[in-house]
């Protein structure tokens, strides 16, 4: 009898043990499979490139117009381009220069104001000064471009 109580009361004699143990095997697999797709997707996507529309060439440019000019060290000058052309005017700061952009637009209510922009000038620059174009009234405000 007590031979029996040895083996534990099961079969062969032979004692065998539950196994309490998470096969990890797998899991370590779908986590390698997922680490590459997530590392994969980015460089299919650029987020740092900006897709913008084109722009197409007008019909026809204005003759005359009020045109504003932005460099990149931050000067601006103002003058009238097109046929009756004047030499453009060097402001020393954004207030001067709206002080002229509204004498200029009083005397010539038709001209459209054209904002040439060098690209490495600021964005929000450009963007002030169609704002302030457009807060004196004039209907037609536009980007030159090459």
């Amino acid at each position: 009898m007590a031979s029996s109580f040895n083996s534990g009361g099961m079969r062969g004699g032979r004692g065998r043990k539950l196994k309490s143990e998470i096969n990890v095997v797998p899991y370590i697999d779908v986590m390698l499979c997922l680490l590459i797709i997530f590392m994969v997707m980015p460089s299919s996507n650029n987020p740092s490139s900006i897709d913008l529309p084109h722009a197409e060439k007008s019909v026809r440019p204005p003759d005359a117009y009020i045109q504003v000019t932005l460099k990149p060290n931050g000067a601006l000058s103002i003058g009238i381009a097109g046929k009756n052309a004047d030499a453009p005017e060097t402001e020393p700061n954004r207030e001067a220069l709206v002080r002229k952009l509204r004498t200029l637009h009083e005397d010539n209510p038709d001209y459209p104001v054209l904002i040439a922009g060098d690209k490495e000038s600021k964005y929000d620059d450009v963007i002030q000064l169609i704002s302030e174009a457009k807060k004196m009234g004039i209907a037609r405000v536009g980007l030159a471009t090459k």
